[in-house]
């Protein structure tokens, strides 16, 4: 019956995925901080990982949330990177132990590693949809003190471990998470089951996250 519940929850995450927006597909993949050089470093760098079966490295919310960041501090001084590569972002991972795969969660944490290598001045912020935020959850979990410290803010929407973390993020500070959960998405309360409501945080991609976001950059 576990199983059969599982299967379930799955393809209700299937049947629901929002279809990604008519948007450029570079839109929708962003590497600076991969291809970036450290002699050219912004003041802000964004690491974020998208929802399972979405499109791209940043899916539906990642380019409201990056936009907001660019229009804030100008293009040329925000990086902007998508998880990929080992997150694939299978419905399937969602069900393990850390709610997605320890290779995904080590694909974001070197991206941390790579921005604080590169940028050791530049503010890193942090956003993750779905099964994106256990990857960003997973990877600041991992982090060292000197990494976490220089995280400024983290934004989590749908987070899949908001019941079981009461909301936060083990052993990074309170005040540097905001997590957005609708009213009805049962994914927040500790299931995999998607309703209506995981799906509708549009809206807070392009304007209190980033709000939220800049407040902890502009308090750093």
């Amino acid at each position: 019956m576990k199983f059969l519940a599982t299967a379930t929850a799955l393809a209700g995450i299937a049947a629901a995925a929002p279809a990604a927006k008519l948007v450029p597909r570079q839109i929708l993949t962003r590497n600076e901080l991969e291809s970036g050089s450290s002699s050219n470093c912004p003041d802000v760098i964004l690491v974020y990982a998208r929802g399972s079966i979405e499109s791209g490295n940043m899916g539906t919310l990642g380019p409201p949330l990056a936009d907001a960041l660019e229009s804030e501090y100008g293009a040329s001084n925000v990086w902007i990177q998508g998880v990929g590569g080992a997150y694939e972002a299978l419905l399937s991972t969602n069900v393990l132990p850390r709610f997605t795969t320890q290779e995904a969660i080590d694909e974001a944490h070197n991206h941390f590693k790579d921005a604080q290598s590169k940028c050791p001045d530049a503010a890193i912020v942090a956003g993750g949809y779905s099964q994106g935020s256990a990857v960003i959850v997973g990877a600041i979990e991992d982090a060292s003190s000197s990494l976490k410290a220089q995280i400024k803010g983290t934004v989590l929407f749908g987070y899949t471990q908001n019941q079981q973390n009461d909301g936060g993020i083990p052993g990074y500070p309170s005040e540097n998470v905001e997590v957005f959960c609708a009213v009805g998405d049962l994914v927040c309360t500790g299931t995999l089951v998607v309703t209506a409501a995981h799906l509708t945080y549009s809206d807070e991609a392009g304007d209190e996250a980033p709000e939220f976001l800049i407040g902890r950059i502009n308090a750093s």
